[in-house]
């Protein structure tokens, strides 16, 4: 498979995961995973559970994309327990990754917070754990078409760092 070829699946594999079975943080990691499974590891996509929809549902923190392709791109180039010690060890690829998935989230959506890309692309935020606002959420097409983007784009990044990097990662 060509490189244009991993990129164009990259989107559409993280825009069906997250229209059919929501948790943006998971869907990512998960899309992630499909597109290179030498890297699937269910510690860390269980370990995303709590971080769709800004943290917790709360639409607070970030969003659960940048959270869920930052997870599987440190998984691959972060600094181990055992190297806890070396402050050198962090600061490089890790890092340089996370600080591209928030440039392209701030390039693409202006913020990285979930509240802030329901603002820019519904017109509005939601309380999830509100069932009223919950269904008029659902009614915005979040679900169907507005998150999935979003999560196609986080899983498209990611595989654009990844791919670029291929052969450069200990």
């Amino acid at each position: 498979m060509t490189d244009e070829e991993i990129l164009n699946r990259a989107y559409s594999v993280g825009f069906e995961f997250e229209k059919k079975y929501h948790g943006c943080a998971q869907c990512t990691i998960g899309a992630l995973y499909e597109i290179f499974p030498e890297l699937k590891n269910e510690d860390v996509f269980r370990a995303a559970s709590g971080l769709g929809a800004g943290v917790g549902l709360t639409g607070e923190g970030h969003c659960g994309g940048l959270s869920g392709a930052v997870m599987v791109l440190s998984q691959i180039c972060g600094r181990k327990l055992t190297e806890i010690d070396d402050p050198e060890k962090k600061r490089y690829t890790a890092f340089r990754f996370g600080q591209e998935m928030v440039l392209r989230f701030l390039e693409h959506y202006g913020t990285v917070t979930c509240q802030g890309i329901h603002m820019k692309l519904m017109g509005r935020s939601f309380d999830l754990w509100d069932p009223k606002d919950k269904a008029a959420f659902e009614e915005t097409g979040a679900h169907n078409r507005i998150c999935p983007s979003v999560i196609g784009n986080a899983v498209l990044w990611a595989t654009q760092l990844l791919l670029q990097t291929r052969g450069t990662l200990r």
